[in-house]
């Protein structure tokens, strides 16, 4: 009597059993049993095959007949399996042909080959295997690739394979390889529990390094669909033959941290001798390994590598593995009547000493059910075919009813074995739980088991790491850059202020607008500059705000609101000093014009060219607003590593006010800016020495457009260098403003004050007319007097040239005859003219003033002088 995790002791112990317990006939002696060996109990209180009898007979009528099972176990090469997997094979073949209730008339016998896990010495193994007798029912292979080989070519002579050691997921191809089955799970198995333990640690970005054979790009091709699938994104993906050097230099250099690795355990060495080598490891790095290589195969001395065990050691601390589950982890009795540890235990005792470093000692199960699988299933086959006349010995390799009958035998298998529930799926596939482990301190250690078919994780909370599971990339924290704020606040007090004096001085101008000195200042294009002088001040505050003192949503508004204040802003006060000069040179630069129409302005002339100057602004920032209106935009610049060993990088940002065509609308308006500024530097120098009584300020007018066409041009171009350093940018960009203002308002204001504060021009109404009017005839004095000076220039250089020529006649003299006596003055032939000149009668050239007073030409020792000239030579020296 048999119950599941009860051994025979506890049964016997047991009063009442539950229904789930069958009952096995054993015979004595050599007797064996024909009909059903075991009966289980049904919950219907009835008993399985009760059609059927049991019954003991004499072993004399036993006929056995072998039955030839040809096997390839790789004995050596790149997963020398069959070191364990050939024993465990041989120890389900003697037990399977000792029980009495399976294939009782048939015998079962193994012939077997080294394939070195190669597949061209298997394809001629298979050769052997084929065309040497005896006829061969099923074939073993082991490696991968050397199933691929025998399961392809197997249809052909209608052979079951029958797998113990592939997990290629290619194989799982039913059109390829249509009489392939395997109790080893497919590679692929591992793929959920991977990216289970992905999301599991928030894992999105991971890199794979493989060896480039048909089972692991198979399987790398699945993990790659199942990670996107799950939103997880492979960033680098390596591959190599034989040197795996080259793709763990790649992937230290594309910053890979999580790991996927898939080779064989020979080339694992290579790859973690070059892991050290490159430093690829520690608390910032996670590798995934294949659970299926040996527990210490980073130890075992390879004269491939020139790494020593210490360092290995170091390299795989902490590696995560995914293994098939090979061994059942319940005290379970399975077809073959034994736990899986009584088998581990059998096993070991018939591989003696280093047993556990034997390879293929994890899939000793796994060969050790192919065996029962196949024998449970050729047992499966007797009934059906003795009903159709057949027996199992008939099989050739031309018979398909015999290899249809296994098959189907086979794809319905369900039984308990030592490495856990025998089933396949449709693609002939072992369906099996994913065992988790992590290396510890040198020693593999369970953290965790996954059922792929419910999705289930079982997790213990043992998994170790330094600190915490590192990242999948290196962290990197956004921060954004704001504007220092002492900046702001030191430049807004200045701002202020400024808003302040902007105000006193248009308090000033529009209470003493009534004083004639005022007046003929143009008050109103005054009140005009100190408003804009306001607006672009009031700019200041907008231009350092960001995202420290507004919300994301908001920013817009604050980009919009500073164009508009600085852009009307400067409209206003450049337009109105603008506006000034161009009257004053287009009036007093027109030489054709009378006097007369140069003392009449009319000042709505003057406010309609602010008024355009205003317009086009307003028209222009209209059009760019709607057009392509402003937003924000993030600057990002180069990541800084912080101070320590923290596995983060800063990722510095800085919002901008942008718009998809910026650098256009900014082209625009600083080119129509620019002209004016230029044009206005121009009309300044042109009317410079020019008064007038109807702008009396223009001079102070011309001093300020210098300075703002200087600060302006020097500003706007450096700002858009500067645009990615918000603090110089904003201090170079609001002193500017700030500057400019201040000076405009001095400039233009202050003498004003400086005037009417000490003349005291605004005590009263009579003294300010008079006061006025003293101004005014003050002013046309100075006038003439200007005028004045001025010809008293012109006639100096006509003195002068008068003087010279006075000289070069002195010298003609001295170089002639002598000169005559000198007549009397009422001698009428003193006056006769030398020879060759005409009548002084005829002389139509009158004397100039500076001459009127002279009265002789010679002096007393005869030399000539200019207040001494004789009345009788004046008008030869004349001509």
């Amino acid at each position: 009597i048999r119950y599941r995790g009860l051994t025979q002791e506890q049964v016997g112990a047991t009063a009442v059993l539950p229904l789930d317990y069958e009952i096995e006939y054993i015979c004595r002696g050599n007797r064996w049993i024909v009909g059903p060996k075991v009966r289980k109990c049904l919950p219907n209180g009835t008993w399985t095959d009760l059609t059927q009898r049991s019954k003991c007979c004499d072993s004399i009528n036993h006929p056995e007949k072998k039955l030839y099972i040809g096997a390839l176990f790789p004995m050596s090469g790149g997963w020398p399996g069959g070191q364990a997997c050939l024993p465990s094979a041989q120890m389900a073949l003697d037990l399977v042909n000792k029980r009495t209730d399976i294939l009782p008339e048939y015998e079962l016998e193994l012939i077997h080959y080294d394939s070195m896990c190669d597949p061209g010495e298997a394809t001629k193994l298979l050769y052997d295997l084929l065309y040497t007798e005896p006829i061969k029912m099923v074939l073993m292979p082991g490696c991968s690739s050397v199933s691929t080989l025998v399961a392809e070519a197997a249809r052909m002579w209608n052979l079951i394979v029958l797998s113990y050691g592939s997990s290629s997921p290619a194989l799982s191809n039913r059109q390829r390889f249509p009489t392939f089955f395997r109790t080893h799970p497919s590679a692929t198995l591992h793929n959920p529990t991977r990216v289970q333990l992905f999301q599991k640690w928030k894992w999105t970005k991971i890199a794979t390094i493989q060896q480039t054979t048909e089972v692991f790009t198979s399987t790398l091709d699945d993990l790659e669909a199942r990670t996107k699938e799950a939103g997880i994104e492979i960033s680098v993906r390596q591959s190599f033959l034989t040197d795996p050097a080259p793709a763990v230099k790649n992937l230290k250099r594309q910053d890979a941290r999580i790991i996927v690795g898939l080779f064989y355990e020979t080339e694992a060495r290579k790859v973690f001798c070059e892991v050290y080598k490159e430093k690829l490891y520690g608390k910032k790095y996670v590798w995934f390994l294949i659970g299926w290589y040996a527990d210490n195969w980073f130890k075992i001395k390879d004269p491939s590598i020139n790494c020593t065990v210490e360092q290995m050691t170091e390299a795989v601390e902490g590696h995560v593995t995914t293994e098939i589950v090979m061994l059942n982890p319940e005290t379970v009795r399975g077809a073959s009547n034994l736990t899986s540890q009584e088998f581990l235990n059998q096993l070991m005792s018939k591989l003696g000493v280093r047993t556990q470093r034997r390879q293929g000692f994890q899939e000793a199960p796994l060969a050790y059910d192919a065996v029962w699988a196949l024998a449970l299933a050729l047992n499966k086959t007797v009934g059906p075919l003795k009903a159709k006349g057949r027996r199992l010995e008939d099989f050739n390799y031309n018979n398909r009813d015999i290899t249809a009958e296994i098959y189907r035998a086979l794809n319905t298998s369900s039984f308990e074995g030592v490495s856990g529930h025998v089933v396949f799926d449709a693609q002939g596939s072992r369906m099996a739980w994913t065992l988790i482990e992590q290396l510890q301190g040198g020693s593999y250690k369970k953290i965790g088991y996954f059922d792929s078919t419910k999705g289930n994780l079982s997790w213990y909370g043992n998994d170790k790491w330094i600190g915490e599971p590192p990242a999948d990339q290196t962290v990197v924290i956004e921060v954004f850059r704001f504007l220092s704020q002492k900046l702001f606040v030191s430049v807004s007090v200045f701002a202020g202020l400024g808003i302040l004096l902007g105000i006193v001085c248009l308090t000033f101008n529009i209470y003493n607008s009534n004083v004639r000195y005022i007046q003929n200042s143009q008050p109103y294009l005054n009140n005009m500059t100190a408003v804009g002088c306001m607006m672009a001040l009031a700019a200041v505050f907008p231009l350092g705000l960001d995202g420290h003192h507004v919300h994301r949503k908001q920013f817009p508004v604050v980009c919009q609101f500073r164009l508009w204040l600085l852009g009307l802003g400067f409209s206003l006060a450049y337009g109105s000093m603008f506006t000034k000069i161009w009257w004053v040179h287009t009036v007093f630069t027109k030489k054709d014009d009378k006097k007369e129409k140069r003392k009449h302005l009319e000042p709505w002339k003057l406010y309609a060219t602010v008024g355009v100057l205003l317009i086009i602004d307003v028209l222009s920032l209209m059009i760019w607003q709607i057009v392509d209106p402003l937003h924000i935009t993030v600057e990002k610049f180069v990541r800084e590593a912080p101070k320590g060993d923290l596995d983060v990088l800063i990722q510095p940002l800085l919002e901008h006010c942008s718009s998809d065509k910026m650098n256009t609308w900014l082209g625009v308006v600083y080119g129509y800016k620019g002209l004016l500024l230029l044009l206005g530097i121009f009309l300044a120098y042109e009317t410079k020495s020019i008064s007038t009584e109807k702008i009396n300020d223009h001079r102070a007018v011309g001093m300020a457009i210098y300075n703002v066409s200087v600060l302006c041009m020097i500003t706007a171009p450096v700002t858009m260098i500067l645009s990615s350093q918000q603090d110089a940018s904003f201090a170079f960009a609001s002193l500017a403003i700030v500057f400019s203002v201040y000076i405009t308002l001095v400039v233009l204001f202050v003498p004003k004050m400086r005037r009417l504060i000490t003349r005291g021009e605004w005590q009263s109404d009579t003294q300010e007319t008079m006061k006025t009017q003293g101004s005014s005839t003050n002013n046309n004095d100075e006038e003439k007097s200007r005028q004045l000076e001025r010809e008293n220039k012109e006639l100096q250089k006509i003195i002068q040239e008068k003087e010279e020529r006075v000289s070069e006649l002195r010298n003609q003299l001295n170089h002639s005859t002598p000169l005559l006596p000198i007549p009397s003055n009422n001698d009428p032939k003193s006056l006769i003219p030398p020879p060759g000149y005409p009548n002084p009668a005829s002389d139509n050239h009158s004397l100039p003033p500076s001459f009127s007073n002279s009265s002789n030409l010679y002096q007393p020792d005869g030399k000539i002088s200019r207040n001494n000239c004789h009345t009788s030579r004046l008008q030869l020296l004349y001509k």
